[in-house]
This record gives C-alpha cells, structure tokens and sequence, in this order.
C-alpha cells in the first residue's frame, strides 16, 4: 500500500510536497496575467486605399477581386469586407489553433498573386496585411490644456515622436492613428490654371521633378587615374524642405522668359495629411491612438510595455501637452484578477471554518489546511509548465478547487479519527487501517472528478479554449489532491494526531455541535429506513425530480459569457448622410456635456472622434469611450455600466430631456466581454443574399427587416452599420464631343481625380522626417456641383475645354459602404437584447424575424455570436461525453455494472439545484454554467461513491442488503455533510461577487452552490436506495 510507506516515512512525504511547493512559487513569476486566454480566432485584417473612388467602384475593383484568391486557405473559418469611399478593408477569420503567423503568410501571398490586377493607384498607395484583432487593447491620448495647439500640431507630435516605436513594441499587433501628421497641401485654382493653359497634371508632374533626390555620384570613383587625390560624393538636387522652396517650384516658362511658379497657380501650406477627424478629451483639443492587440500576445504584458514607452516621453512633452489613457481594457483585467484572488482567500478561510466546526480539533483541521497551499502551488507549477497564464477562467477553477482539494484530506483525518475513537487505536495504526478502507475510493473520487472535465480539453473553437482553462486547471488539483491525501496527509495523522482519551470530556460549543449532529445522524438513519422501504412512492418522486429538471433547463435563457461592468463605456452616433462635421461637432458637445455634468459621480472622462465610427469614416458620425470611474466610486446597482447607459440612451431619445438629440441616433454600450470578439456588446447577424439575389433585392430585405426589429420589445439598438442609403453625383460624359473636341479620358480622369479627391504625388522632408506632398483643388472649387464646370482639360490643338462642354451632372441613389460575407453580398446588423432578456433570447428573435421578413435570403453569425451559437451545439455533447466516461470509469475501477448505474442515477438531484438556482436568480445558460453543471455532475458522483464504497463493503462482509446500505449511508452522513458544507462554504464569494468581473463569478457560483445543496440532500438519501433496487434488478438477471 502507497500510503504504508509513506507512513513509515513521513519526512519523505513533507519533502515531496515542499518540491511542489518551491516548484509552484517559482512558476508564478512566469505566468502571464490576462482577462482571458487568447479565446478570439485568428484574424488577418486585408486593407487597401484607392482616393475618390465610390464605395460600388471599391467593391468592383479591389474587395471581389481579393475575394475571390481567398478559398483554399487552410483552416478558413469566414472572411467579411467592407467597401467605403476610397478604403477596402477584409477581414479574414481562421479557425482556433492557426498559427497566426502562418494565416498571416497564407494571405499575405494570396494578395501577391493578384497585386497586378489591382488599380495602379491602389498598388501605388500599397495594400496592407496585417495580425490584428477588431477592437482596441486600448487608446492612448495627448491633449493641450493650454490651449495653444491646434489638432494638427499634437498628431504631427505624436506621429513624429510616438507612433513608429508603438509599432514595433512586443504584443502591438496594429496602431491605428485617429489624426494625421503634417503634409505639403497644394491647394489648385481652376482659373489661374486654365489662365496658364495648365492642367493639374501638369503640376504633377514638375513636383514629381524638381522634388528629387538626384544621385550625382562622386569625384575620384574607382577605377581612378594614377596620382588621384580627391574622393567625395557629388551632390545635385535634394527633396525640397518648406512651403518657400515648394512655392518657388516652376511650372512653365513662357517664350518672354518668364516663369510660371506654383504659387502662380496655387495656394501652398504645411497642412494636415488627412482632415477626417477630430478628436476632443474631455472638450479639449487632442490626437490618439488605438491599440490593437496582436493574435496570441498577452494583454496585460503587451499595455504595460506600451506604456513604459510611452511614459519614456513623459518629461519632454511641450508645455501643455497632457497623456492620458482614455480607454484601457487592461485596468479591468487587473481588477477583475484581483477580485478572483481576493475571492480565493476568502474561500481558503470560510472552508477551514467549516473544517474546524465539524472535525473539533485544530489538529485535525490543520492537515486538511496544508494540503491547501501545496495543491494551488503544485497546480500553478503544471499551468506554466503547460503555457497557461493566469486569468479569470483558470482562478475560477482554482476557487472551484479549493472545496474539492480539501475533500480528500478531510476524508482520510476524519476516518483515522473514526477508528482512533472507535477502536481506541494510535494515530499510526488507526491511520494505516483507515487508508486501508478508502484509498480506492479516494482515488475512484479523483477519477470520477478528474474524468468528469476531461471531455472539455478536446472540444475546439473558442468555447474549447474556456472549456480547457477550466479542465486542465481542475483535473491538475484533483490529481494533486488524491496525490497530497495518499502521502503527505497519512503521515501527518500518523504523527500528528493524539489518541482519543475517553476519560477527557469536551465542553462548551464543541458539545453543542456534536450532541446536535449525532441527533441529526440518528434520525437521518430513521428516515433512511423508512426511505428505502417506500422505494414505488420516491422513485416516482425521482421521475418528477427529472422531469422538473428538463423542463426548467429547456426554459434557461441562453448566452456565451456574462455581460461585465469593465469600467469603460462605448458609443457611436450616427447623423443623416450629408450632414457637416460642424453638426457632428454639436452632437458630440452635448454626449460629453450629459456625462461630464449628468453622470459626473460615476465618469472620469471623455474620449470622442468626430469623422470615425466602426462602419467607416465619415463627416455624419463619432465614436466616444467614456471612461467610467472605479469600481469602489460606484456602488450600488444603479451606478453599474449597464444603468449609466440605459440613462444616457433616455437622455439622448426623450424629447423632455435637455439633453435630446433630435437628428442623430446615438448608441452607448458596453465594450464586448471577450476581446477581439466584436467591438461591443451584443449581436452580429449577417444577412446574405440568396441564390440570384440582386443587391437591389437584398436592400430592399435589409430596410423591412429593420423595421421589423426595431419595433420587437426584445432587441434594442438595432442598426445596420454602414448603409445609410445617399446620392452621389454622376458625371454623365458625351462620349463623341469628348473625341470632337480632342480630349483624353485620360487627361479628363486624372485631372477630376486631382481636383476633387486629391491626388499624392511625393515625398517631402520636414524636420528630419519624410512626409507626404498633396494637390487638391482650394475648397472653394469643390463645394458645389457647378464648381465641376470650372475645371478645365487642355485638349491636342493645346486649348482648354470646361467640362461644360462634354459633360452633364445628375443625382443617383447609393450607399455609404457596401459588406459583403464570404464573398456574397450582405448586411451586417448589429444589436443588443433588450434589458433583462439574454443574448440568446435576442439572437433566436433576429433568425425568426429574418425567416418571416424574406425566405429567399440566408443569414449567419459573426464574431461573439458566431462562438455563443456553437458552444449551445456542443453543450449536449459534452455532458454526453462527461457521463459516459463517468460510466465507463467506474465500471473498470469497480469491476461492476451496478455501481456505474448508482452512481450516475444521483446526477439529476444535483443538475436539479443548479438549474433553479439559475432559473430564479434570472441567469444564463452560458459557458460558466455549463462549466457549473459539470462541477455539479462530479460532486454529485463524488458523494455516491463514498456511500456506495461503504455500502459495497458492508455488503460483501456479508450483511443484508437494505441493513448494508443503511449503515454504509449512516457511516457516510458527518464526512458528507462537512465535505459539501466546505465546498460550498468555498463557493459563497463567487455567488455573492461585487467589483470588476461580479456577473461572470456569480454565474458560476449560483449554478454550483445550488447544485450542491440538492446534489448533498437529495443524494444521501437516493444513492442507497438507487444500490438496492440496482443490486436486486442485476441479481435477478
């Protein structure tokens, strides 16, 4: 016997677990801190720029054509684009287990492929393919309280100083810039060209030529004459430096020598390289930003590293300049890891209360104590020698491990004291006669619990990643436990514990306690008697019991994860297309003016962008990250995120409220629960067009399925990104006066092209720094659409001809961008369930809706919704797979059929109590309660086996049946209770969870603590009963 030796040698057991112990210690310096493991699939973000060009003309000439190389890559889950003006962005999505760096290659080489095929302009401007996630690690921000600045001075700042390094820190896997850094604007007039028979192309192409670096090699090269004494670079023209050198550049010389100069012809300036955002921090001018994580880089790891940077330019910002971090996931994942730590603690201290309350010793309650410290350390040694990191999901199972680990060491101390007391033996002898009867079941204990999660690490996806946290993390303490129990705990009651003295009479509470319980024992073994004597009358109970249990299962709401409180709110708002950023501008005036007066107690500051929303850029929208104050700042439910953005969104829409935006739909939401799973909370629902459906067809499905949702009481927020339905101007061109007049579409693109969408032409240095060169006409030529006809094209008999002459404009329908969904067209909808209805709930509304409003078209999921949709497939599977193995388990470790029956049997009388928990606190069945269900079923199996181990026993040793069984339950009832007490004891901080990530510990703490209370009280008096009918039903086969 393992445990004999170990007996005989208790300093070889101490050392044992003080290995474990140093091992373990070590190991938590290298693990990683994190919200989650890296749950979210590959993504390789395609993006693509083509100036000027229509959101249609993107679609046609870029994203179908990129498209379209994508099939054949390995391991492909979904790809989605989206065609704005001038931009197309593809993402591409691999399945779990890609190596992002290989996906990355794959597409990145399908891209080479069809460069060729791309527009010239577009080749030009590059195509980029990158490792990134949709949402933003976090947003880094400077503003200038003193006011001195403009915009364009604090992102010329920043992106001289700062963006390049953010780049290339470690975990940065894409640095989007809301802001632009300094350009050379040529800024074109119509009339002074056509005065000087000029084209804008002509000006092109004298930038292109007189802004050059020219080598002009050197004095004295090898091979050289004899005697050569002089060696050095020669050096002709450089690239211009400032807006004198660019003014003075000459366009045409006239046949009087006179030179036309730029400045002839065009307003010169140091400007800003984009002008589509503006960015305010708390009101004050500012630039930023976003951080995206790369795929499988640590998140915390990767923000502290970027802000140790960051803060390296700290003590050289001009004055005025403020850093801030207006949105940071990090601060959230800290906390909540904290919160789970602290919840640790408080488990450790409740369970060795409990421990203490039954065993009335403190000797005897330390043994099961040291095995506590030995397994989490042991378990933290195995996470890191298996690349695991420390985060929510692997704490959990720690906490969920601590009522479990502690089970088996008070097993072995209470049936050593059992026969110390009983057969007034030594600790040493009481101890190897005790390890004698239980080591089998200790590890059939360990197995079942062990076997019970095992299912979970081979499941795939995401949910397979949250799955396998849990497992791994809880099956290393189990395995641990029965290790602890079998080695060191032996010996330490061999050589700790004192004999029972008969002649010593325990006084006060202690004799309160134990006189209470022998009483309870006694009369649990009465009604155990009459119980198993009326088994007609319980079994039918029991068939209701399971029949209840269905019933309310199929009625649980269904989610993925919990929705959080993650200190950090995000909204968009959205005007009518063609609407001003100075209308944008008002909007967002009054959002920041509401949460920086009406919500001031609960909001630190505001972080908006005016021109940029997740659907694209434009001049009718924002986007904003309000970051909310700490967790302890905002008690009470009514200070929750969820609440402050329920108030904000009645603000915003009632027309009472002084805060009422009337031509504007504004959204506030919470930022999704699992990173790179979407940008905020809620639904994505892809609405597709069929087979032969027009985009005229599927337009038409889109607008009545979204009134059809937004006028169901159980989503709200619904929007389709993107697709504001506008006009766009159409050039109509005569074709033959084009040719009578002599013209070339040629000439007649390029100078359209420059004109209104503005055209690059090179490079320029400013400050030691490569920067952009633009032409584009003066804004005063692009306002209107007769300020076409002022632009002229200079025809093959050298004149100038208006586009007047060949030319006529019209209105046409469009939209602002186009989606499509593995290469068909479709709409992307977006929502949120409205309050107190599930994620799961407002998905099943949006599949029913969309099958009522157009059969001819399909739909999927994307994103958090596409990951929740396959973990409710795999659910049934998995507790399939975890009690068949349960089953198969037992059979072998027992030699029996029965035993697995009687066993298994019990399950129902704890999933029971976990489900009306649930049901009744107005929770999901989500991820973490599938995971409580699973932790429910081994408990449960747990309790069956120590009574039926015992009953078994006795039944051997020859006794009757109904007698074996009662005395085996009877025998069974103290180490029960207290073991199910202690686990519970254990699992109270999680359900009664406050703080930074509450809503995902109390999901799993209901489900377990309510499982466990019917798992103990129903099953003590089941599992005999469940052995005798079992026992009789086999022997009579």
């Amino acid at each position: 016997m393992i445990a004999r030796f170990f007996i005989n040698h208790p300093i070889f057991a101490w050392v044992i677990s003080l290995i474990i112990m140093l091992a373990g210690a070590l190991s938590i310096k290298n693990l990683g801190i994190e919200q989650y493991p890296d749950i979210a699939p590959p993504t390789i973000e395609i993006s693509a720029t083509y100036s000027g060009a229509s959101p249609k003309a993107i679609e046609n000439s870029i994203t179908q054509v990129i498209e379209q190389e994508l099939r054949g890559l390995d391991g492909l889950l979904y790809f989605s684009s989206t065609s704005g003006s001038g931009s197309s962005t593809i993402n591409v999505v691999f399945e779990k287990g890609i190596d992002p760096d290989i996906a990355q290659v794959q597409v990145n080489n399908k891209v080479q492929q069809i460069l060729p095929r791309l527009p010239e302009d577009v080749r030009k401007e590059g195509v980029s393919v990158v490792k990134a996630q949709s949402d933003y690690l976090m947003i880094f921000s400077i503003h200038d309280e003193s006011g001195e600045s403009s915009e364009n001075d604090i992102s010329d700042y920043m992106i001289s100083n700062l963006k390049d390094g953010l780049a290339r820190v470690d975990g940065v896997g894409g640095v989007e810039l809301f802001g632009a850094e300094y350009a050379m604007r040529i800024w074109l007039d119509p009339k002074k060209l056509k005065s000087y028979n000029l084209m804008p192309s002509d000006i092109n192409r004298e930038i292109m030529i007189q802004n050059t670096q020219a080598s002009g090699g050197s004095i004295g090269a090898r091979p050289q004459i004899n005697n050569q004494e002089l060696n050095a670079d020669v050096v002709s023209r450089t690239k211009l430096e400032n807006k004198r050198e660019f003014e003075d550049i000459v366009i045409k010389s006239n046949l009087n020598g006179a030179n036309v100069l730029l400045s002839d012809v065009a307003k010169v300036e140091l400007g800003s390289q984009d002008y589509s955002f503006i960015l305010k921090v708390n009101g004050y001018q500012a630039s930023g930003v976003g951080i995206k994580l790369s795929s499988g880089a640590n998140a915390v790891e990767t923000a502290k590293k970027v802000k140790e940077y960051i803060s390296s330019f700290e003590n050289n910002l001009p004055n005025g300049y403020i850093i801030s971090y207006p949105y940071d996931t990090t601060i959230f994942i800290e906390a909540s890891i904290k919160e789970v730590v602290k919840t640790l603690f408080e488990a450790i201290v409740l369970v060795v209360i409990v421990m203490f309350v039954f065993l009335n010793s403190w000797r005897a309650t330390i043994i099961p104590a040291v095995a506590v410290p030995v397994v989490l350390l042991g378990t933290f040694a195995i996470l890191n020698f298996l690349g695991f990191t420390i985060n929510s999901l692997t704490m959990f199972a720690m906490v969920l491990s601590i009522g479990l680990l502690v089970d088996d060491a008070i097993v072995v101390v209470e049936n050593v004291e059992r026969n110390m007391r009983e057969k007034n033996l030594l600790a040493k002898e009481a101890t190897i006669i005790a390890m004698s009867e239980i080591t089998s079941a200790l590890i059939g204990v360990a197995t079942v619990l062990s076997v019970v999660f095992l299912p979970m690490i081979f499941f795939s996806g995401s949910t397979g990643i949250i799955y396998k946290q849990f497992a791994v993390t809880i099956i290393s303490s189990m395995v641990l436990s029965v290790v602890v129990a079998i080695t060191l705990s032996p010996a330490i009651c061999a050589t700790f514990l004192k004999p029972h003295n008969p002649n010593t009479k325990d006084s006060g509470p202690i004799v309160w306690f134990n006189k209470k319980f022998d009483n309870l024992t006694r009369k649990y073994k009465m009604s155990i008697f009459n119980f198993v004597n009326k088994p007609l009358k319980w079994m039918t109970a029991y068939v209701a019991i399971v029949a209840i249990t269905i019933l309310l299962f199929l009625k649980l709401p269904t989610g993925f994860v919990p929705s959080e409180d993650q200190g950090d709110l995000m909204l968009q708002f959205t005007l009518p297309i063609g609407a001003s950023a100075t209308r944008s501008e008002n909007v967002e005036k009054t959002i920041r003016d509401y949460f920086l007066t009406e919500e001031k107690n609960n909001v630190n500051s505001t972080f908006t962008i005016v021109g940029f929303t997740f659907a694209g850029n434009g001049q009718n929208g924002g986007l904003g990250f309000i970051g909310l104050k700490n967790w302890s700042e905002r008690s009470g439910a009514e200070n929750k995120a969820d609440e402050i953005a329920q108030r904000a969104m009645i603000a915003f829409t009632d027309n009472n409220s002084k805060y009422f935006i009337r031509d504007a739909e504004v959204y506030v939401m919470n930022p999704s629960s699992i990173p790179g799973l979407g940008n905020s909370e809620g639904f994505e629902f892809r609405l597709q067009a069929g087979a032969k459906m027009s985009r005229k067809e599927l337009l038409e499905a889109k607008n009545s399925l979204l009134e059809k949702v937004k006028s169901s009481q159980i989503i709200v927020g619904a929007r389709v990104e993107g697709t504001e339905e506008t006009h766009q101007l159409k050039l109509n061109y005569d074709k033959k006066k084009i040719y009578s007049l002599g013209l070339s579409y040629e000439d007649i693109d390029n100078t359209l092209s420059s004109a209104w969408a503005g055209n690059y032409v090179n490079d320029f240095i400013d400050k030691s720094r490569v920067k952009r060169v633009y032409i584009q006409a003066d804004a005063q030529y692009r306002a209107k659409p007769e300020d076409l006809y002022q632009w002229n094209v200079r025809n093959k008999e050298n004149k100038m001809v208006s586009f007047e002459e060949f030319t006529n404009i019209s209105w046409e329908p469009t939209e602002k961008s186009l989606t499509r969904y593995n290469g068909l067209a479709s709409y992307l909808f977006q929502g949120q369930a409205n309050y107190g209805v599930s994620s799961g709930v407002a998905m099943d509304e949006m599949e029913r809706l969309a099958k009522a409003n157009n059969p001819d078209t399909n739909y999927s999921w994307s994103g958090l919704s596409y990951q929740e949709k396959l973990s409710g497939g795999q659910a049934i599977y998995l507790y399939s797979l975890s009690l068949i193995v349960i089953f198969l388990c037992l059979a072998a470790l027992y030699e029996s059929w029965s035993i697995p029956f009687s066993v298994l049997l019990a399950v129902p009388l704890g999933i029971i109590g976990a489900v009306i928990s649930v049901y009744f606190r107005d929770l999901n069945n989500d991820v973490y309660f599938q995971v409580a269900l699973l932790t429910t079923i081994g408990l449960v199996a747990k309790n069956a086996i120590l009574i039926i181990e015992f009953v078994e026993n006795a039944y051997k040793s020859g006794k009757p049946l109904i007698k074996s069984a009662i005395e085996g339950a009877s025998l069974r009832f103290r180490p029960i209770i207290m073991t199910s007490l202690a686990f519970i004891a254990g699992i109270i901080p999680l359900a009664i969870s406050s703080g930074a990530g509450a809503n995902s510990r109390i999901s799993i703490g209901t489900g377990i603590i309510g499982g466990t209370l019917t798992g103990t009280i129903l099953a003590i008096f089941y599992v005999p009963l469940m052995f005798i009918l079992i026992k009789k039903t086999f022997a009579r086969k």
